[in-house]
């Protein structure tokens, strides 16, 4: 596995970018028209554009280790008092495996607040040599992807990679522009040593960008802290699972992919698999496409409409009422679970916050880390949850 920098980069770039959304902030394109921010409208987005050429393997296992923890770190984020919806988009760029027409990119998922879909496409992704066209990349994320107009919703573009950033026929001076028209602001990560990055380009497209420019050894070693408190959260996620009921047509495929996400974030480390059992104790953390209780929430009447062959076989049978005194009970056992969950949550933070302090780091990168959410929150009218 490799080290928590890039993880750490993005999260210090989302929410260090404070002068530019005040006093700096461009005007709005004449295309994107803004909306009046409501608690209940606002976004959170983000778009992760990785180099998936043969020499990312660590970038890529950086992403798979720290996806959960940058769910947790955004959902510290209010708005009126709310979390606002967190979506995620995902792409691939300079990859032999992909087709030279498409300046070898691809649009691996579009943003989106499917956090189990997101993991699952991230740990399919594979490495293989190729170009990689920056400014085709974020032209076409600018471009393709569904972005919120609300002034209060953070719209962010990451990019990751070690080659130069000119590359392609597609100016990267030209696609930066026409993202800050819209309100995108575009960070980069360089995969190698400074001074390197800044002679080919990716800090230059940081500062047009209006984001922040970073470097890192993507190859270093993740370095975990276990806490008393992971075992029991463990326990926990294994209660929490029992308390979804699928439905519809993809119900069962979706609930089987949510174990198998399950067994990914373990794969990588114990440590990950917390921080997606404390993620699926979030709001954001919603399976209304599938999950039953999740879909009462939204939809009182939920269970009059679905079909008893869309209901797992032991439910098929079920009055209304049955149903209904279920999902009820599930709906109480599994709020009592995120209460839990948030407990220890808040215990293990404490634990490694006061851990890390003992630990000589590389660089001070994740020290800034909580001063720069309080900051940017502050600036776009968030308060941070504690």
């Amino acid at each position: 596995m490799k080290s928590n920098l890039f993880i750490s980069a993005l999260f210090a770039v989302i929410f260090s970018i404070t002068s530019c959304h005040s006093s700096n902030a461009k005007p709005k394109s004449k295309n994107e028209i803004e909306k009046p921010a409501t608690a209940s409208n606002t976004k959170i987005q983000v778009a992760l554009l990785l180099d998936t050429s043969s020499s990312m393997d660590g970038l890529i296992d950086q992403a798979k280790s720290r996806l959960w923890n940058i769910v947790n770190t955004l959902t510290t984020l209010k708005y009126e008092g709310k979390t606002p919806d967190i979506e995620i988009a995902l792409y691939e760029y300079g990859n032999d495996g992909l087709s030279i027409k498409s300046n070898y990119i691809r649009q691996v998922t579009p943003l989106s607040t499917d956090l189990d879909l997101i993991s699952e496409k991230l740990f399919a992704l594979r490495t293989n040599g190729g170009s990689e066209y920056c400014g085709a990349v974020i032209q076409d994320a600018t471009k393709e992807l569904k972005w919120a107009s609300e002034n209060s919703s953070m719209k962010l573009i990451y990019i990751a990679g070690n080659e130069e950033f000119n590359q392609g026929k597609i100016s990267y001076k030209e696609a930066i522009n026409n993202a800050l028209k819209n309100g995108i602001y575009v960070n980069t990560i360089f995969c190698g040593n400074k001074t390197e990055g800044i002679n080919i380009f990716w800090k230059d497209g940081a500062d047009r960008g209006k984001g922040k420019y970073f470097n890192i050894d993507s190859d270093k070693a993740v370095e975990y802290i276990a806490t008393p408190y992971d075992d029991e959260i463990a326990k926990c996620d294994e209660k929490i699972n029992k308390t979804y009921i699928n439905y519809g047509t993809k119900g069962a495929d979706k609930k089987m992919n949510q174990i198998k996400q399950d067994q990914n974030a373990k794969m990588v480390s114990n440590a990950n698999y917390t921080d997606r059992a404390v993620s699926k104790s979030k709001a954001v953390y919603k399976n209304d496409s599938w999950d039953l209780v999740d879909k009462v929430k939204d939809d009182a009447g939920a269970i009059s409409k679905i079909k008893k062959e869309e209901l797992p076989t032991e439910l098929q049978n079920k009055s209304t009422a049955e149903l209904q005194k279920i999902v009820t009970e599930k709906t109480k056992e599994r709020e009592t679970i995120q209460k839990e969950i948030s407990v220890l949550a808040k215990k293990r933070q404490e634990y490694i916050d006061t851990e890390s302090k003992k630990t000589k780091k590389q660089d001070d990168l994740g020290n800034t880390i909580n001063s720069s959410i309080i900051a940017f929150a502050k600036v776009k009218g968030y308060t941070v949850e504690k």
